[in-house]
């Protein structure tokens, strides 16, 4: 298995990310969830920001949006996407690239119903990634939306999640002298179970 052992030991990869997740909720001071979202635009030009990963899943990665976003109509076009999660406290990082579906059911239902209210409302009142004159436009909105809706607005049919399935996972563990550790999970779509691990070179 490539000498893997202490923080790579496992033979799940979800699992381990779970772990890590774990520890760093116990060590970054904000937000140990964000992760650095890579997308492709219809011309091949890619894109990068944070967006918060909220579950890790048996077999996948979810986080939550608007489906009319830049990332969500990239995502859409190209099926595909990758993000890197780093903990510099921690001095590890995952990587993943992978294929990617909606979660538009009963799952986005229930986290979209366990964000606060404002951004409940705020999910309804930004055209995400469209342009906007002012900030008091978007207040406006906001307010806008808490009159029609109340304080327990349903989710609108433009949020809710999307679920990466990866195709490859490379854990990292910083080194002494740059001479870090490196393992990479890949697999392939014939045979999503098993997944081949190689030690890379730093």
């Amino acid at each position: 298995m490539n000498d893997r052992s202490d923080i790579f030991a496992g033979n799940d990869p979800f699992a381990l990310a779970r772990e890590w997740m774990g520890a760093a909720r116990e060590t970054e001071m904000n937000d140990p969830d964000a992760i650095a979202l890579a997308t492709v635009d219809a011309d091949g030009m890619p894109n990068v920001r944070i967006v918060l990963l909220r579950q890790i899943e048996d077999d996948a990665f979810v986080f939550f949006t608007n489906y009319d976003s830049a990332k969500g109509r990239e995502i859409a076009t190209a099926g595909k996407a990758a993000f890197v999660l780093h903990w510099k406290s921690l001095r590890r990082q995952i990587r993943v690239r992978g294929t990617v579906t909606r979660e538009d059911g009963a799952q986005a239902d229930a986290y979209y119903k366990s964000r606060a209210l404002d951004s409940r409302l705020g999910a309804w009142a930004s055209a995400q990634s469209n342009p906007l004159d002012s900030r008091a436009t978007l207040m406006d909105k906001v307010e806008q939306m808490r009159t029609t809706m109340g304080d327990d607005p349903a989710r609108p049919p433009f949020w809710g999640g999307f679920r990466i399935v990866p195709q490859e996972i490379e854990f990292w563990a910083d080194g002494a002298y740059r001479l870090h550790d490196r393992f990479r999970w890949t697999r392939s779509l014939s045979d999503p179970a098993g997944w081949d691990i190689t030690r890379l070179s730093p």
